[in-house]
């Protein structure tokens, strides 16, 4: 007799409190404040549930927009070669002509990392360039702060599948479910509480940092000897954040980061990645790149490394850095041992660095500041904006003062 055990289902109040956090703590919706929405069609619940907590928050119009995995294969097996180096540019110029009128922004994430990981690497990569450019508009209202914006995860089989392979689906998507809820801080009676007490944890380190006004940081650690210049005027930032319309939200559920911008012509020596970077389909492993001046002059690595060029060589900016985060080795995705193959989650397990477009937030009066003077300051600017970790337990970090003073800030992968 075969014995048919019913599909785990995932837990239905905690994704509840997911959707609560989202509009509550992540977006902190404004009474008729509309709300465009993006997520995989697999993430439909979560859509719902989100959409009702909007409207009981006053939410004006909540419009979600749906991705569809075999939609998205479809293209890259049937679409013509000649539609690959174009984007719906309709569709981000009408998105940021929302943002533009004060419409908040809310991402939830949750694809098969792996999708395009057997598709013609050019193709992807062509593709990719086109969306890049075509989102500007879009992206700018984001990377400037102009609105509250915020991102989720929602726990897939497609996704589930690739961080726990070994397992049947409705184990593998319950036990993504359940790391999912726990970095989100939703597996308690409280998450609301939660965040606030972790957001006042994160503002406590911020308010340290931007109090010691370093000139740089020196990351040393096994294949690590890398001094990262901090932009003139730069500001740190963590958790909660003001908008320039004046909102407070959390951008990033989970975060367990602080991050600043670097200044994009003061970044020299080496430095090697500590986990894998899941980027469009590819696992690019082992990096180890050199910089001179601010630019990587050197890239290798052991897995992905065509990819990470092309990457690279996106535009004038994409070899320079636009992001630095501490992260301690503890915090709870880190000790979780889950390589998720998700920036969201994998960010907040290491100290990290980020190629590309810079925060215009992470400036003193940054909301103020035209783009010719956030470049003046060392901002970098460029398409693409990826994230990958340098950080673990072996990292020690110092700050380093204009004079040449070191206070120590890391040490073995720890706030000292």
């Amino acid at each position: 007799m075969t014995i048919h055990q019913r599909p785990i289902s995932i837990d239905p109040v905690k994704l509840d409190r997911l959707a609560e956090v989202a509009v509550k703590v992540g977006l902190q919706l404004a009474p008729g404040q509309d709300l465009l929405l993006t997520a995989p069609a697999a993430a439909l619940p979560l859509v719902r549930k989100i959409a009702e907590h909007a409207y009981k928050a006053g939410a004006g119009l909540v419009t979600p927009f749906f991705s569809d995995e075999e939609m998205t294969l479809a293209r890259y097996r049937y679409g013509h070669d000649d539609t690959f180096d174009r984007a719906a540019g309709w569709l981000y110029e009408g998105m940021a002509k929302a943002l533009g009128n004060n419409t908040a922004r809310l991402a939830i994430v949750g694809d098969n990392p792996m999708l395009l990981s057997n598709e013609d690497p050019a193709k992807v990569s062509r593709a990719s360039k086109a969306n890049s450019i075509a989102y500007q508009p879009a992206l700018q209202k984001i990377a400037g702060f102009d609105i509250n914006w915020n991102i989720v995860a929602y726990p897939t089989l497609s996704w589930a599948k690739q961080v726990f392979p070994n397992d049947e689906d409705d184990v593998a998507v319950m036990k993504l479910a359940d790391a999912i809820f726990a970095a989100s801080r939703v597996d308690n009676a409280d998450p609301i509480g939660a965040w606030t007490r972790h957001n006042a944890a994160l503002r406590t380190r911020t308010d340290w940092l931007n109090g010691q006004r370093f000139h740089a940081l020196h990351f040393k650690g096994p294949g690590t000897d890398l001094v990262v210049g901090l932009a003139d005027g730069h500001e740190w930032e963590g958790g909660a954040s003001t908008a320039k319309n004046g909102i407070i939200c959390n951008a990033n559920i989970p975060t367990e980061e602080v991050f600043t911008t670097p200044h994009a012509a003061r970044v020299s020596g080496h430095v090697r990645s500590t986990k894998p970077l899941s980027y469009q389909g590819t696992l690019i492993e082992d990096i180890a790149v050199r910089f001179e001046e601010g630019k990587i002059v050197e890239a290798k690595a052991s897995r992905g490394e065509a990819v990470l060029n092309k990457v690279l060589d996106t535009d004038e900016g994409s070899r320079r850095l636009g992001e630095v985060a501490l992260v301690p080795h503890s915090s709870p995705i880190s000790a979780s041992g889950l390589l998720f193959y998700n920036t969201l989650f994998d960010e907040n397990a290491a100290c990290h660095i980020a190629l590309g477009q810079c925060y215009s937030k992470c400036f003193v009066g940054g909301d103020k500041l035209t783009p010719e003077q956030i470049a003046a300051q060392g901002g970098n600017k460029s398409f693409i904006h990826i994230d990958w970790m340098i950080g673990s337990g072996e990292i020690d970090i110092d700050g380093v003062h204009a004079d040449g003073r070191r206070v120590p800030v890391f040490r073995k992968g720890e706030w000292a």
